[in-house]
Parts: C-alpha cells; sequence; structure tokens
C-alpha cells in the first residue's frame, strides 16, 4: 500500500503491529544476540522467527508435559 505521506504510512504500520503483536523485550548476556542472529542465518530465519519457533516447541513441549500429570 502506497502513501504519499510517509509519516502516514508509518504510523498505519505502528497501529497494525500495537493491535496484531505482543512485544516482549529480553536482555541477553554479552555475545548471545551475535550467536542468536548467526543461528537464525543459517536457517534463513529472521531472528524474531527462530526465537518464536524455538519458544514455541518448548512451551508446547511444557504445556504437554503440565497435561500428563
Amino acid at each position: 500500500m502506497a502513501y504519499k505521506d510517509k509519516k502516514v504510512a508509518e504510523r498505519y504500520a505502528n497501529d497494525y503491529i500495537r493491535d496484531k503483536y505482543d512485544r516482549v523485550n529480553v536482555t541477553l548476556p554479552k555475545g548471545a544476540k551475535e550467536r542468536i542472529q548467526t543461528a537464525a542465518r543459517s536457517t534463513g530465519e529472521s531472528v524474531n522467527a527462530l526465537i518464536w519457533r524455538l519458544l514455541k516447541a518448548e512451551l508446547e513441549r511444557l504445556e504437554a508435559e503440565q497435561g500428563e500429570k
């Protein structure tokens, strides 16, 4: 979608993100960010996609484990 005014486009994008996604800030030890970026590149994913895939798998594992008890 093309907007003549860049600020309108940015506002639209920010509003969409705010409505559709949750934001989580993570503090990592020095060097971890670079390791994550390298892993993401090696799998052809964005950093966000890699982190979400790994977290989702762990959440599903933990939820399944909780269901067994």
